[in-house]
């Protein structure tokens, strides 16, 4: 006898909590949010960073960079100890955070420095000055490797779960592939018709891509990359602005701009919309995943951080309810 089959999951459409974050920039090329192992959410806002706790709601203001400087991209050290703050003069500055310590700055691009991605040891910054620096923050060398091949700021870097391949997806339009020890991307994807920011590596199957494009794209596609071949292609409707895949099931998340400021919760392979939850007033800029994997949370131009449980608890975990966005706090506070 067949086994019945389970309900499908219920998601919630509305956030299970929104924070209040003033100056949250309506900059499509900036990467603002980031949450750490450790489970503290880092935002820039302006020319500060602030640290909001989902433990225990506190909120810490770790750097200033007035009056000369403002934050462009944020990204956490894998075990969650170090922050690296990317800033509009193009410096990479590193931060203890339980010292609340810069413990470096590091030079080398000319230009804002938008996005950034961590392998252990190994941080890679993209600048509006089309370069990748790949920096190892063990030595005093502000970075080891150039990375030379966009043609317009770089906006998108991920690296991919093995530590051995590096995405990168600038306002070219293109996406490349590089791998460790080569100044030469291996591959190069140029079907996308707009800006690649999105960018999100599978955790479950080896070597699976997925990237989105802009206004004028609005598909994410889905790369083979030991095989260069292209998966699929989804038209979603609107800007694809960030992607993430759960790490508890073969599902991710998409977050758009124009026109519908969308957040779209998607099962893969077959690409079945699961979820569409709306709310945001702006498009859909900033997208970071809570360390147990369930939760999200979004930030957009309309200067609030919004918390969705979208994804389901790992089957050894027990109940799927998550309290990675800290439970005890009220509905809605500032992070300032």
């Amino acid at each position: 006898m067949m086994s019945p089959r389970r309900p499908p999951r219920k998601i919630p459409r509305a956030p299970c909590k929104v924070l209040d974050a003033p100056a949250l920039a309506d900059d499509f090329y900036l990467n603002l949010l980031d949450w750490s192992a450790q489970n503290l959410l880092a935002v820039g806002l302006d020319s500060c960073v602030y640290l909001w706790s989902a433990h225990t709601s506190k909120v810490t203001k770790l750097c200033d960079l007035a009056p000369d400087d403002q934050v462009c991209s944020v990204s956490w050290s894998q075990r969650g100890t170090y922050l690296s703050v990317g800033t509009n003069t193009g410096e990479v500055q590193i931060w203890d955070v339980t010292k609340l310590k810069r413990t470096r700055t590091m030079l080398g691009h000319r230009q804002r420095v938008g996005t950034q991605a961590w392998n252990s040891h190994m941080l890679s910054s993209g600048s509006r000055d089309k370069s990748i620096l790949l920096r190892d923050v063990r030595v005093p060398e502000p970075y080891v490797e150039k990375l030379s091949g966009h043609k317009s700021e770089v906006c998108g870097l991920k690296w991919a779960p093995d530590d051995r391949k590096l995405a990168s997806g600038g306002n070219d339009n293109a996406l490349f592939i590089w791998q460790l020890g080569s100044t030469a991307p291996v591959s190069k994807f140029a079907e996308h018709t707009a800006a690649v920011k999105a960018i999100a590596w599978s955790p479950h199957q080896h070597g699976v891509l997925a990237s989105g494009g802009g206004t004028a794209d609005r598909c994410i596609r889905f790369w083979n990359t030991g095989t260069n071949a292209l998966l699929n292609c989804v038209d979603t409707g609107s800007q694809v602005c960030n992607l993430a895949w759960s790490k508890n099931v073969n599902e991710l998340v998409s977050a758009h701009g124009y026109s519908q400021n969308q957040i779209v919760v998607w099962k893969y392979p077959s690409m079945t919309k699961l979820a569409t939850l709306t709310g945001h007033t702006f498009r859909v800029l900033y997208l970071a995943v809570a360390p147990d994997g369930q939760t999200i949370v979004t930030g957009a131009g309309d200067e609030t951080l919004r918390f969705w449980n979208v994804f389901p608890g790992q089957k050894s975990a027990g109940p799927t309810t998550s309290d990675s966005a800290g439970s005890s706090m009220q509905m809605r506070t500032t992070i300032r």
